[in-house]
């Protein structure tokens, strides 16, 4: 099951061909929810594998009087979808907006103090992200594509820590056993990542005039590893 929140057409369909690439499945083996455009249905988990949630341009840190009533419904069906997740340690790993629903969730500090410009940027496996089965095969670092307003700057003692980057310390975080979340993005490539900025131009992730300066940032360096924890969540959890 893959949870969607972006309004806009392009990115999203974009997005669930990404991780249709990324996890090897078939359109009929991922069902997508849009659930910016439909109240979220209740899921039954023994007809499900697992859970996949896109990134999206809601802030969980922002405050609730700024925060549109979609935002508001999503955020409360996730909070309830959320509940059953980690009580039953259901397979769950939340891509970018994901950091923001389990984290708030689980009682993260989140806010604006480790944003990172669209960019490409090293990630770090931590000792526990290095036995992490979801990351197995991963390098110890690797370059990711991330872009986010806000990010984790506490992390629960409960949580487990992954993966860092120079400038957002927590990247990839694990509740339980099979309760995943990372800021960075793994599904994208570099035309994905290309239409989210043209998509997105004024959302806010950069000024007008930095446009090109922000095509140029992904393209600094190759993003070549992490679409394979998506396979491997897949081949692990897949019934």
């Amino acid at each position: 099951m893959l949870l969607a929140t972006r309004a806009e057409d392009g990115p999203a369909d974009e997005e669930y061909e990404l991780f249709l690439r990324g996890t090897g499945l078939q359109p009929s083996e991922l069902v997508r929810v849009r659930v910016e455009a439909t109240r979220m249905p209740r899921f039954d988990f023994d007809e499900i594998s697992g859970i996949f949630v896109g990134g999206g341009p809601f802030n969980a840190s922002d405050p609730a009087e700024k925060k549109s009533p979609v935002q508001l419904r999503v955020e409360a069906e996730f909070s309830t979808l959320l509940d059953r997740v980690v009580r039953r340690d259901f397979p769950f790993l939340g891509a970018c907006y994901g950091v923001g629903t389990l984290g708030a969730h689980q009682g993260a500090i989140i806010d604006r103090t480790h944003s990172e410009p669209i960019s490409v940027v090293p990630v770090t496996l931590t000792e526990a992200g290095v036995y992490d089965p979801i990351l197995a095969g991963m390098p110890a670092e690797f370059t990711a594509f991330v872009g986010h307003k806000e990010a984790i700057r506490v992390l629960p003692e409960h949580a487990v820590l992954l993966a860092s980057s120079p400038a957002c310390p927590v990247q990839m975080f694990r509740v339980g056993r099979n309760v995943y979340a990372t800021q960075f993005h793994p599904e994208l490539d570099v035309d994905g990542i290309t239409t989210r900025i043209h998509a997105y131009a004024d959302f806010g992730y950069f000024a007008a005039d930095e446009l090109e300066l922000t095509l140029a940032a992904v393209r600094r360096a190759p993003v070549e590893h992490t679409a394979r924890m998506l396979r491997t969540f897949t081949e692990r959890f897949a019934r």
